[in-house]
């Protein structure tokens, strides 16, 4: 059995309650980690030219009110 296997099997063995709480905790860690992931890109530069090519857009006038 893998290790997520094993996971799995006693993530079924949880009561209802059980459930809710790890449900939450994953969610919760599942962000945090989300999180760390865009800091770093964002620290190497990897949204830059998103950034560069929605200024142009906005200097173009090429953008929507919200």
């Amino acid at each position: 059995m893998t290790r997520l296997e094993a996971i799995e099997h006693d993530v079924q063995k949880l009561t209802p309650e059980e459930f809710s709480a790890f449900r939450a905790w994953l969610a919760e860690y599942d962000a945090e980690l989300w999180d760390r992931q865009i800091e770093r890109d964002a620290a190497a530069g990897k949204f830059d030219a998103l950034g560069e090519e929605a200024l142009r857009e906005f200097e173009r006038g090429e953008y929507t009110d919200i």
